[in-house]
């Protein structure tokens, strides 16, 4: 499947193709927070983890205690910088360390945690552990090989679906059906 690469794929959708060689994305949705000339930037969203928010915050602040209704599933983010956390969440309330991602917000600081675990945060989050991250030029090569199909991202995959069924909700935006995608390579 070829497709125009655009110049900014922020806030887009990357869907691994199931020939993916990377091991690490095998299945993998990533939301894309930052494409620009200098490279891009992005989180695995349908990869979750063995933690939730419970178990952040006994390694940050055993003290806390968080509401049972607060629970929130930790997600593998990426490969890179594994021990870095990011939360992922629509605007408008800033915390300390936040970026204004346009339609979301990304923050790296503790006191959304805390927040969060208090029933104070946002009313819908993804929490992330690492990311995935490109070069210059690197992401659209990998586009151009057809290695990722990309899509502009969907509020509601992101924050209302369960985390096994948002890789076939995108490729259903695009008018891909996921399960008859192959890994086997072809030539006419």
């Amino acid at each position: 499947m070829k497709q125009s690469i655009p110049s900014n794929l922020t806030h887009h959708f990357l869907i691994a193709m199931p020939h993916m060689a990377d091991p690490r994305f095998n299945h993998s949705l990533i939301y894309l927070c930052e494409h620009s000339e200098q490279g891009a930037m992005g989180l695995v969203v349908n990869q979750p983890s063995d933690l939730d928010l419970a178990d952040l915050l006994d390694q940050l602040d055993p003290e806390l205690d968080v509401c049972a209704e607060q629970q929130c599933q930790v997600f593998n983010g990426g490969p890179v910088e594994q021990e870095r956390g990011f939360v992922l969440h629509p605007g408008p309330h800033q915390w300390e360390s936040s970026l204004d991602l346009g339609p979301l917000q990304l923050t790296t600081s503790r006191d959304i945690l805390s927040d969060m675990a208090r029933g104070l945060g946002p009313s819908e989050a993804l929490i992330a552990l690492g990311y995935a991250g490109w070069d210059a030029g690197q992401l659209e090569q990998e586009l151009a090989d057809n290695v990722w199909l990309s899509c502009p991202a969907d509020h509601q995959i992101l924050f209302a679906l369960p985390s096994a069924d948002r890789l076939a909700a995108a490729a259903r935006s695009l008018g891909v059906d996921w399960t008859l995608l192959t890994s086997q390579a072809g030539h006419a």
